[in-house]
């Protein structure tokens, strides 16, 4: 009787995540790969000088690379975490990586912006998104106490990247130009298939199939897509209202990760200064992360209180950003660029973490994507905006 107890208990744990062993292997895949997708796309600034001078366009056109590539990983969420339902995370993860380094190597040919939007946007846009959701989710399945811990593990390692891809940049730029560069982040990103193979493939529990004339019809067929999809989710108003909230964030989230580098260039600093103030953006936000995945992990707040409080003060920093560059003073810059860091890593680590308090852990991959989804458009006219405000405030 002991015995079926001990195993009927230990099934339970398993099924709620067991809070280390194969988790923390996911922990560095997933370590590897944010950086590849994430740290990779909020270092793409070095770029932006580069193709404004190149291709003899404005600001806002060059801002619709970024804002294409964002909205492209996000707006294919949903059909990532379908097919992960369907099938197996470990080959979407794989697929995504494959067309991740796929789309930066063909952007290293490009002779046109159109050719950069399609490459570095749809291309790379849609395998960022098949790596980004079904890492996330796998890593949540398998903790439960130590989720918001495990995850800022596995984010920091954006902050990181964005520590040493911004410098690296810049010398592969100078070293191979532009097109050299893109083809070297091209295969970079194939690291981001070995980091799938190490998701374990689930064993799935299916009812068997019923062959009858209702299986094969259309609505039968759409019925099991909405399953793949979790649209049910968009009926619940906790989900709603914490969709809502995260878009409006998402809005400003990047700007400043894009337009830094060529502001702090315009207001007089130079190309190694503007760097390194990225850098150093990117040194906090890996501190930012892991301290509020271990804060929020102790218990004492409401991880909800914690993500409203770091969204709010990196908001506030994002404000201050123009401010302290066009004063002049290269110390300024660097502190609120070190404090707007901070925040935005600390707030990156509670904010996937609430989505299973809301919906729970067997619809989190569904929730993931769905997110995504709705925040895509948020993300598309994030940095064309701000480049449209700079360049009536430069008039």
């Amino acid at each position: 009787m002991t015995n079926m107890k001990s195993k009927s208990q230990s099934q339970s744990d398993e099924a709620e995540g067991p809070d280390g062993g194969w988790g923390w292997v996911l922990v560095v895949a997933m370590f590897v790969s944010s950086s590849l997708v994430f740290g990779l796309m909020r270092s793409l600034g070095i770029f932006f000088v580069e193709f404004v001078q190149y291709f003899e366009e404005s600001a806002q056109a060059i801002s619709w690379i970024s804002s294409t590539g964002l909205a492209a990983q996000q707006f294919f969420s949903p059909l990532a975490a379908a097919l992960c339902n369907a099938y197996n995370p470990r080959v979407v993860v794989m697929t995504g990586g494959f067309l991740a380094g796929l789309g930066l190597t063909l952007a290293s040919q490009s002779t046109c912006l159109v050719h950069l939007y399609l490459t570095m946007g749809v291309i790379s846009g849609f395998g960022w998104g098949m790596v980004f959701t079904p890492m996330v989710a796998t890593v949540m399945a398998n903790f439960t106490r130590r989720r918001a811990l495990a995850l800022g593990l596995g984010f920091s390692s954006i902050g990181l990247s964005s520590f040493a891809f911004n410098p690296l940049f810049q010398l592969l730029v100078e070293t191979y130009a532009w097109r050299g560069a893109l083809l070297i982040l091209g295969a970079l990103s194939l690291n981001i298939v070995p980091c799938g193979a190490l998701i374990r493939p689930q064993r799935r529990s299916k009812a068997p199939a019923k062959v009858d004339s209702e299986t094969k019809s259309c609505a039968s067929m759409l019925r099991r897509i909405a399953s793949y999809l979790e649209l049910s989710l968009l009926t619940e108003r906790p989900y709603l209202t914490y969709t809502l909230g995260v878009t409006l964030f998402n809005v400003g989230y990047f700007v400043p990760y894009f337009h830094l580098v060529a502001h702090s260039r315009q207001v007089g600093f130079s190309e190694y200064q503007a760097a390194f103030v990225m850098s150093a953006a990117g040194a906090s936000d890996i501190l930012g992360r892991v301290v509020s995945g271990w804060f929020s992990d102790l218990g004492h707040f409401r991880v909800v209180h914690l993500l409203t409080l770091w969204t709010g003060l990196a908001g506030v920093f994002i404000m201050l950003l123009p401010v302290s560059s066009m004063s002049g003073s290269y110390a300024a810059l660097m502190v609120i660029s070190l404090l707007y860091g901070f925040c935005s890593g600390a707030l990156t680590s509670v904010v996937f973490a609430v989505v299973p308090m809301i919906v729970g852990v067997e619809r989190t991959m569904g929730a993931l994507g769905l997110l995504q989804l709705i925040e895509s458009g948020a993300g598309l006219l994030g940095t064309p905006l701000s480049g449209k405000c700079a360049l009536k405030l430069l008039r």
